[in-house]
């Protein structure tokens, strides 16, 4: 292991440059929201958050080929094999941007049956159907970027993806207020800046590739001997499913977990309910500012130690992360707690009901995204241990205890429907801890690390 003193230079730089990457998807989603609060109201605060499990399903693809994909470059720059790295960058970036296209075709020719799918009120649904069809429309921009900041960030450029994503929020949060208020292009000109801020966010990632010390090339040469065959190119994204499929198992039910869960509010809770959840819902995006800087951490540096075969210097990559991570949950969440009603009204709440309503939500998922983060995090940390079934349990087990939690709770006590995930989430690491100990797990590196 490198000494210690450029090690905590080496984790803090990864771990600030992977936060301010999370906030390309946590201010573009929360500022959206409290902008739209104010200008448009309440409604339309809801109208975004039903069009989430659309922005779920693009980050758990995301998640499933550029993380997945990030974890074997991380593996391969750890052996010191460029041209393995080329390759995966090159097989995800592609996979990416077909992806984002295939968004924009739904965009185009079916905005409306998918809105309809994702609300039921009719009072909103212009407003999602809006909102939704140029954020589907646009998916190409949000795919590619969250790729290269990715790659670029294993590749050694936090630096670059720190100014790249500064810059992209900030052409969001400017063109926010020119689209909707200036032009009058109303909930559709909040989506509009997102992708051009991602634009803007790509062509300054671009720089990356002018590096000295840049390992991310185009080719589709696996190795310096052979060509791409068919057989090649289906065994390559295998590994990028298996590497990335925790991941996205666990982002993929999240998105039928917002479904069901915006369907239990709405019977239980009406459209007071549904605002609550949609400000409970930004209160999660900040929570995973931190969470998915430690992930992103952990999978890029931790996957280059796995690559290496050092256990050590992993271990301490993982107890660092568990203490940030530990420390900046309890300092939200006790913010959370002290001012809900004044957070209530940032997001644009009006009457005394809705307000009331929305504390008592905040504060009951403040505690619950803890143990969010913790199950989340964990995952990680069993698949990089080679652990893939537990990892792939927990993906699985994150939204999918909450659900059948949340309608039992919603049909027999209505009135403890806020802590239904706090609920689940608790039964699910109990099954967690019986299963380590009934497996035999340890948390070990294998001798020679196998992606």
């Amino acid at each position: 292991m490198e000494d210690k003193a450029t090690f905590n230079r080496t984790y803090w730089r990864f771990l600030w440059s992977s936060i301010l990457i999370a906030l390309s998807g946590c201010l573009g989603t929360v500022v959206d929201a409290i902008i739209v609060g104010h200008l448009i109201g309440e409604d339309g605060v809801s109208a975004i958050n039903l069009t989430r499990p659309v922005v779920q399903v693009m980050f758990t693809l995301n998640m499933l080929l550029a993380t997945g994909t990030g974890m074997l470059v991380g593996i391969e720059l750890g052996r010191k094999n460029h041209q393995g790295v080329a390759y995966y960058f090159t097989l995800a970036m592609a996979t990416c941007l077909v992806v984002g296209l295939i968004f924009t075709a739904g965009g185009i020719a079916i905005p409306d049956v998918v809105t309809g799918w994702l609300c039921t009120n009719e009072g909103i649904r212009p407003l999602t159907l809006d909102y939704l069809r140029v954020m589907m429309m646009g998916a190409p921009a949000y795919m590619v970027m969250w790729a290269l900041t990715t790659m670029a960030n294993v590749d050694g450029s936090p630096r670059l993806v720190s100014i790249a994503i500064l810059i992209d929020n900030a052409v969001n949060l400017s063109l926010d207020l020119v689209f909707i208020q200036w032009l009058g292009w109303g909930i559709a000109g909040s989506s509009t800046a997102t992708v051009v801020g991602h634009l803007v966010g790509i062509a300054i990632m671009c720089r990356h590739f002018h590096y000295k010390d840049n390992h991310l090339r185009l080719t589709l040469r696996p190795t310096t001997q052979e060509r791409l065959s068919f057989s090649i190119l289906c065994s390559s994204l295998g590994k990028i499913i298996n590497q990335g499929a925790p991941l996205a198992v666990a982002c993929g039910t999240l998105a039928l977990l917002f479904i069901a869960c915006n369907h239990a509010v709405s019977l239980v809770q009406g459209r007071v309910g549904l605002f609550a959840l949609a400000v409970c819902m930004n209160l999660l995006m900040i929570y995973n500012l931190f969470l998915a800087g430690v992930e992103r951490t952990i999978q890029s540096l931790g996957s280059i130690e796995v690559g290496r075969g050092d256990n050590e210097a992993f271990q301490l990559i993982l107890r660092k992360s568990f203490r940030f991570i530990t420390i900046s949950m309890l300092l939200v969440c006790a913010i959370v707690w002290v001012f809900p009603e004044a957070i209530a009204r940032f997001f644009g709440a009006e009457g005394e009901a809705t307000i009331s309503e929305t504390a008592s939500a905040l504060r009951a998922f403040a505690l619950s995204f803890i143990m969010w983060c913790y199950l989340d995090t964990l995952m990680v940390v069993y698949k990089l241990y080679g652990h893939h079934k537990m990892a792939l349990f927990i993906s699985f087990a994150l939204s999918l205890t909450v659900i059948p939690t949340l309608w039992v709770i919603a049909h027999l006590a209505p009135q403890l429907l806020w802590y239904s995930y706090l609920i689940a989430y608790a039964l699910e690491a109990l099954f967690i801890l019986l299963f380590h100990h009934i497996g035999h797990l340890k948390f070990e590196l294998p001798t020679e690390a196998k992606p």
